[in-house]
């Protein structure tokens, strides 16, 4: 019995001796960090829904869509207009109410969609209005046909494509570009013929004679 309980202990001695000899483990190893997988962007999608937006807008404007314009502007928007002026949701709204904006046509073309990110984007492109017309604050019509070219930015916020800044410019009808036959030549350039020649100074003919002196017979 003794034996067996001498046996048990040195077996216990023993293991513990050889645990305490085993080598520590390694705290060291190099700690992997996983990135995140970026987020994936639908650009398709973005670029078709705000196609849609910018193709609608000769339709909002023909029918005074008000409901459409308080939908997409946001209520924070500024616009900047080909005079140079300033505008805002509030005052397109009441552009829309009151029917100060018409055209017999307004076409939009040349559109392109950049997309920036999940949540912003902007869409640049061409628009041409004819006999379009906008009645002023004071009253005054003024003739808005032409062409323009203009840049919109929009901004996803709760889920919906909201317009958050505009501008637009006319597009200027180019210059006629210059001919041979307006530019400077030899022909319009100074020449012999138009420098100061004898025949231009003052000649004996030119010179005072006795001819126009006072003569005896002006005399009384």
């Amino acid at each position: 019995m003794k034996r067996t309980v001498f046996l048990g202990a040195c077996a216990l001695g023993l293991s513990v001796l050889l645990s305490g000899c085993q080598p520590a483990a390694n705290t060291n190893q190099p700690v992997v960090v996983t990135n995140p997988s970026p987020e994936r962007i639908d650009t398709a999608s973005i670029q078709t829904e705000l196609l849609r937006i910018e193709n609608d807008w000769p339709r909002v404007i023909k029918e005074k869509d008000v409901a459409a314009v308080e939908r997409v502007e946001a209520d924070d928007a500024v616009f900047i207009y080909p005079d140079g002026s300033v505008g805002n949701k509030a005052q397109d709204v009441k552009d829309m109410q009151t029917g100060a904006l018409t055209a017999d046509s307004w076409a939009v073309s040349d559109l392109a969609v950049t997309v920036l990110d999940a949540d912003s984007a902007f869409v640049f492109g061409h628009s041409t209005v004819h006999n379009g017309k906008y009645k002023m604050p004071n009253g005054k019509t003024m003739d808005i046909s032409g062409e323009y070219r203009f840049i919109d930015t929009f901004a996803r916020r709760n889920g919906e494509w909201k317009l958050v800044a505009g501008a637009s410019v006319r597009v200027q009808a180019p210059m006629a570009s210059a001919s041979p036959a307006m530019m400077a030549s030899p022909a319009v350039g100074a020449s012999p013929a138009m420098k100061a020649s004898p025949m231009m100074k003052p000649s004996p003919a030119m010179t005072h004679t006795p001819a126009v002196k006072a003569s005896p017979a002006t005399t009384p």
